[in-house]
């Protein structure tokens, strides 16, 4: 069961044109386990609820429904945290194999980021926090063929260099301050 103060955001579902491609997408590119699918009985669509945490039953929940002329999705972003840079490159690879288009990096400061479109035009984003803060919106180039080590000094020095700049740790205890108490 997942422990909560107050409410915080969880899970999300989207509205899919095929649903199988797309079981396949984020099972094979996320290792999402599927925990549960079957037809709504109120919401008359097929669900594919997904996880990768024993956690959580679902986190991303895959909708039948989406007309296959929608030409736009409304998904501003889907995003995924990761353990790693490496894990960004992996991905990186692993989408673009399975269908992944409009790649492109972005160095935020407080994580560096990877964007791409699943194969229905939804805006994945797949990240790693940093230990710094900077007002957001804030993105610069992400070159992922440079070594872990490189890009970490590369974002330090952006982040130094950034009016707003605070140590992560210091932001933390300055939302604590600010935050509704449960």
């Amino acid at each position: 069961m997942l422990s909560v103060t107050r409410p915080t955001p969880s899970h999300f579902g989207i509205f899919v044109t095929d649903t199988e491609r797309m079981v396949d997408f984020y099972t094979q590119v996320f290792g999402l386990t599927v925990t549960d699918r079957g037809q709504g009985r109120t919401f008359k669509s097929e669900l594919v609820f997904m996880s990768a945490s024993p956690d959580q039953h679902h986190q991303l929940v895959l909708a039948s429904g989406r007309p296959e002329e929608a030409s736009f999705s409304t998904v501003m972003q889907i995003s995924f945290a990761v353990p790693s840079i490496q894990h960004i490159r992996d991905i990186q690879a692993l989408a673009l194999a399975r269908g992944a288009t409009n790649l492109r990096g972005l160095n935020h400061g407080n994580a560096l980021s990877i964007y791409f479109s699943d194969p229905e035009g939804n805006t994945v984003e797949v990240y790693i926090d940093t230990p710094y803060y900077v007002a957001q919106p804030h993105g610069d180039a992400l070159d992922l063929s440079k070594s872990d080590e490189e890009l970490m000094r590369e974002t330090e020095a952006i982040c130094r260099a950034d009016p707003t700049f605070m140590p992560l740790e210091e932001w933390r205890a300055k939302f604590q301050r600010v935050a509704p108490s449960a």
